[in-house]
C-alpha cells in the first residue's frame, strides 16, 4: 500500500518536472546525479586515507587524499556535462503482433559537443549504448515485449551516463509519449465457416476475377495457411505429393470473415481472423471483416489489410 502510494507520487512529481513530449532536451532541471557503487567505495577509501593522514600527520597522505578528491569532483562535472544539452526525440515504431518485440526508435542529437557512451532503455533490461558526435546524431532501437493486443504505451525511458570514470551516474527519466499498435497473434486454422458458405457451388453467369475460393480451377502444391478441407487425399495416396484444390473468385460473391461464426474465446477468434486477413491479403483476394459493432466492406490492398488488423487489435477497447 505504501509502495503504491509512493510510486504514484513519484510519477506525479516526474510529470510535473519532466512532462511527456515527443522531443526532450536534458538540462539541469531534468538531470539527477549520484555516486555509483564504485564511487561510494572510492569515497570510503578517501575517508580512510584522510583519517590516516590526520592520525599520523602525514603530508603525503593529505596531498594524495585531496588530489584524488579533486579527481572525484572533476569526474562529477564531466559526468553531468556529458548528459547536459542532449536532445532525445521519438523516431517512430512499427506495429507488431502479440509475442513479438516492439522496437521503439530514438534519435539522440547533439547541440554542439560530443556525448560519450549514452545509455538508454527500460530497466531491468540491458540499456542500449551509443556515442553522439558533435553537431551530429545517433539512432537507437529499444526493444519492448508486446504481450497483449491493443495500444502498448512505453513507460518513461531511462537515459544515463557514467562517463568518464564510472564513479558517478547522471540520469534522467523521459517520457517521449510513444505508443505502438499490437495486433493479435496469428493462429492458423480453417477458414471461418461464414466465409465458406456456398464457395464450392457452381454459380453460372458469374465472372472469374482472380484467385479465390469459388470456382474449381485445378490442383496446386500445398502452402502453409491453406485449408485442410481442400487437401486432395486421393492424389496424396497416389504419391503425387500434398496438393490442394485451387478455386477462383467469382465476381458478385463477397468473401466475409465473420467473428460470430467462430467458436472459442474472444482472443482465439481474433487470432484466427488475423491469420486469415494476412493469408487472403497475400493471395490478393478481396474480403470483408464483420465484427460486433464494426464492419469493413470487401476490398484488397495494404490500406484494407491495415484497417482490418487495427480493428482486430482494438476490438473491445475504448479506443476502437
Amino acid at each position: 500500500m505504501f509502495r503504491d502510494a509512493y510510486r504514484q507520487r513519484w510519477r506525479q512529481w516526474l510529470n510535473r518536472r519532466i512532462p511527456p513530449a515527443r522531443a526532450v532536451q536534458l538540462n539541469q532541471r531534468r538531470i539527477f546525479i549520484l555516486p555509483t557503487p564504485r564511487g561510494l567505495a572510492f569515497s570510503v577509501v578517501l575517508l580512510l586515507m584522510l583519517l590516516a593522514g590526520i592520525n599520523y600527520q602525514n603530508s603525503l597522505a593529505y596531498g594524495l587524499t585531496f588530489l584524488l578528491l579533486s579527481v572525484f569532483h572533476t569526474a562529477m562535472l564531466h559526468t553531468y556535462r556529458n548528459l547536459s544539452g542532449l536532445m532525445i526525440k521519438a523516431a517512430g515504431v512499427a506495429p507488431v503482433f502479440v509475442g513479438e518485440q516492439a522496437r521503439f526508435q530514438l534519435r539522440l542529437e547533439s547541440r554542439g559537443k560530443v556525448h560519450e557512451a549514452i545509455a538508454c532503455g527500460w530497466p531491468p533490461a540491458p540499456l542500449q549504448i551509443a556515442d553522439v558526435p558533435a553537431e551530429g546524431q545517433a539512432l537507437l532501437e529499444i526493444p519492448l515485449a508486446a504481450s497483449r493486443r491493443g495500444w502498448l504505451r512505453a513507460e518513461r525511458l531511462r537515459v544515463e551516463s557514467r562517463f568518464p570514470l564510472g564513479l558517478l551516474v547522471a540520469w534522467s527519466w523521459v517520457d517521449l509519449d510513444q505508443a505502438v499498435l499490437v495486433y493479435p497473434q496469428p493462429l492458423p486454422g480453417d477458414l471461418p465457416l461464414a466465409a465458406q458458405v456456398g464457395l464450392e457451388d457452381e454459380d453460372e453467369g458469374q465472372r472469374i476475377v482472380g484467385r479465390g475460393a469459388d470456382d474449381f480451377q485445378g490442383l496446386r502444391t500445398f502452402q502453409p495457411g491453406d485449408s485442410r478441407r481442400r487437401l486432395d487425399w486421393k492424389a496424396y495416396s497416389r504419391g503425387q505429393g500434398l496438393l490442394v484444390k485451387d478455386f477462383a473468385q467469382l465476381a458478385g460473391r463477397d468473401l466475409w470473415l465473420d467473428f460470430s461464426s467462430l467458436g472459442g474465446d474472444v482472443e482465439a477468434r481474433l487470432s484466427l481472423l488475423c491469420h486469415w486477413v494476412l493469408t487472403l491479403d497475400q493471395r490478393q483476394q478481396a474480403f470483408g471483416l464483420n465484427l460486433p459493432g464494426s464492419r469493413l466492406e470487401p476490398a484488397t490492398g495494404a490500406a484494407h489489410r491495415e484497417a482490418c488488423l487495427k480493428a482486430l487489435a482494438l476490438f473491445g477497447s475504448a479506443s476502437a
